[in-house]
C-alpha cells in the first residue's frame, strides 16, 4: 500500500507563515504526496512552488467556508471562484451544520450544486463535520452530496473543540452510503499514525487529510 498517495499534506492552522507553507510543500515534493491542503491565500504560492520544482501532479486543495460552514452560500461560491482562479485542483467546502440539523434540505443540496458548479470541472469535497452529527445524521448527509452532485464526503475539519475528527465507524457509514453512486470518502481529523492511516483506508477512505504525513509514511 503506497500510502503517500492516499496523503493530502495538510497546513490549515489560522497562524501558518510562508515558511511553514514552503516546509510543507518541501515534505509533498520529497515524499510525493497525493496532495497538499493549504488555506485559500495559500494556493497560488503553493502551485507556483510544485510548477517551479516540477511536482505539478501533487494537487493543491484548499478550503471553503471553512472551519464552520456557516458563511453564505453566496461568499461560498465567491470563494471558490477565487480558489479556482489562483490554481486550486480540489475544494473542500464545509457543510452548513445548522442547516442540515433545522431538515433544510433543500438548502443543502442547492448550495452543494452551486458550488460544484463553481469548481467548473474540479473535484468537490463537502466536509460532514462528523464530531458534530448522530449517526443518521451522517447518513442523510452523504445521501444530500448524493443529490447536489459532490465527488467527496469528508469527515471533519479538525477544529472541532474536544473533537475526535475522523472516526473509523463513521467512515465505513460514509462509504456505504455513497458507494454506489461512485462518491469517494476522506477522512480526515485525528490521523497521526500509520495503523490509523490503514484503519481509514480499509474502512472506506480513498483520501486522507493529515498534518502528520511524515510520520506515517515514515513509520
Amino acid at each position: 500500500m503506497n500510502l503517500n498517495k492516499y496523503i493530502e499534506h495538510t497546513l490549515l492552522k489560522q497562524d501558518a507563515t510562508k515558511s511553514e507553507v514552503t516546509k510543507l510543500l518541501e515534505e509533498a515534493c520529497k515524499y510525493d504526496f497525493l496532495g497538499v491542503c493549504v488555506n485559500p491565500c495559500n494556493v497560488s504560492f503553493a502551485k507556483q512552488f510544485l510548477k517551479d520544482n516540477a511536482k505539478s501532479d501533487i494537487k493543491v486543495v484548499t478550503v471553503i467556508g471553512f472551519p464552520l460552514g456557516q458563511t453564505t452560500t453566496e461568499s461560498k461560491i465567491l470563494e471558490t471562484v477565487d480558489a479556482v482562479k489562483n490554481g486550486a485542483d480540489e475544494i473542500d467546502m464545509v457543510i452548513n451544520g445548522g442547516r442540515l440539523k433545522d431538515g433544510e434540505y433543500d438548502y443543502i443540496t442547492d448550495e452543494i450544486s452551486k458550488i460544484k458548479a463553481a469548481c467548473q470541472s474540479h473535484n468537490l469535497k463537502v466536509i460532514l463535520e462528523t464530531d458534530l452529527l448522530s449517526k443518521e445524521e451522517i447518513k442523510t448527509a452523504c445521501e444530500l452530496c448524493i443529490k447536489g452532485g459532490a465527488d467527496f464526503v469528508k469527515t471533519s475539519t479538525g477544529f472541532v473543540k474536544n473533537g475526535v475528527g475522523a472516526k473509523v465507524e463513521d467512515v465505513k457509514l460514509m462509504y456505504e452510503t455513497v458507494k454506489d453512486a461512485g462518491l469517494q470518502v476522506k477522512a480526515s481529523g485525528g490521523i497521526r499514525d500509520k495503523e490509523t492511516a490503514v484503519r481509514m483506508i480499509e474502512a472506506g477512505a480513498s483520501r486522507l487529510g493529515t498534518s502528520s504525513g511524515v510520520k506515517i509514511v515514515s513509520d
